[in-house]
Formats: C-alpha cells, structure tokens, sequence
C-alpha cells in the first residue's frame, strides 16, 4: 500500500444537467489533492470523471484510471493519469478499482456509477471489507434511492446495520471528513483485506 490514502470515486461519464454537479466533482478533486491523498477511478476525460480527474492532476496528487479496452474510444481514456490500467473486463476494472482503494466516494451518475458502489457496499455487507462507502448527495441527487433503501429496510430485505454501510454526505468535506474518521476509528481492520484478495483473485 502506498504511504497515503487513496479515494476511490465513481461518478456519471456525463455532466448532468445541473453545473452544481461538475462543481461538486471539482470540489472533490481539489480537496483530496489537498489532503494528499490520491485517486482511483475510471479513467475517462468525459463527464464528472474527467472533472474529477483533472482537479486531482491539476493539484499535483496521484491518479490511477483504469478502463476495459472496449470502452477505450467511447469514454475517452485520460493519458495524463499517474498510472492508466487497461484491463479486458468489466469485473477486472471493479476488481483492480476495489484492490487499489482504502474509501469509496460515489458522485451522481447513472447505472454504472451504481452497480459499482452497491457492489462494493454489498462486499462490505458480506464483511468482506471495512472500508468507507459514502454517497455524496449533490442537490438531493440520491434521495430516490436512499427512500428505497429505507423501505427495503422497512420491508425485511435489508438489516440495519446494512443500511448504515452507506454513509451520505453532503458534500467533499464531509464525505472525506467521514473517510478520515473511520481509518482512525479503533477496531477497524488494516487496510489490506485478505478476503478481498480471495474475491477478486489476487
């Protein structure tokens, strides 16, 4: 692992209708540059991901993209990243992705964004990790989902202490605020997970 942290973000490879939403991503480059901390992430120049990436870059900070070679013409691969990864499949650009973080930051986006947080956040239900699943609630964008999960909740399908896996914040500071707490909170595990390395193949 390297001496610092590194955030692993998902996020839309659009803009979204609302410039709050490039902003955000901005915002959340900037910050984890600021921290020192570096970036994981799809490696597109596109959307929020290119947004995000750049302000990483442009504050001098480790970035690692990684993007299936299908997707190398249509999301635009970032060639200015620290480090660019690509891989054969969807499932190994989640799995490097996964490997290569210690948090987990979702930003709006559609479809992909999500199967890549729940996924993670499902690999933490199955205490397969400890680490940090946040939602950063740009403009109320995830409010829909986080009612389902509550009436997932309510229903019997979803436990919890399951349902307190997703973290929500408000914005990059909070979001990295509660990143940063829980490293530090005592009983958590190391940084490096076993089980993980089992799942994904290492």
């Amino acid at each position: 692992m390297p001496n610092h942290p590194r955030i692993c973000v998902f996020c839309g490879s659009a803009d979204g209708a609302d410039p709050v939403y490039a902003q955000t991503a901005k915002e959340l480059g900037q910050r984890i540059a600021a921290a020192g901390m570096g970036l994981v992430y799809g490696g597109a120049t596109v959307g929020l991901m290119g947004v995000l990436a750049d302000a990483v870059i442009a504050g001098g900070a480790e970035v690692i993209g990684v993007m299936p070679d299908v997707l190398m013409d249509r999301e635009i691969a970032h060639r200015s990243v620290t480090h660019f990864h690509v891989v054969k499949t969807m499932h190994e650009r989640k799995a490097l992705m996964y490997d290569r973080a210690d948090a987990f930051i979702a930003l709006p986006g559609g479809y992909g964004t999500l199967d890549e947080f729940i996924e993670i956040v499902t690999w933490a239900q199955l205490k397969l990790h400890q680490k940090p699943c946040i939602l950063i609630n740009t403009n109320g964008y995830y409010d829909g989902l986080l009612a389902f999960l509550d009436h997932a909740m309510s229903q019997g399908f979803l436990k919890p202490e399951n349902r307190k896996l997703i973290q929500v914040a408000e914005d990059s500071v909070s979001a990295l605020g509660i990143a940063q707490s829980q490293w530090k909170a005592p009983g958590t595990k190391p940084l490096h997970d076993e089980k993980l390395d089992e799942l994904i193949g290492r």
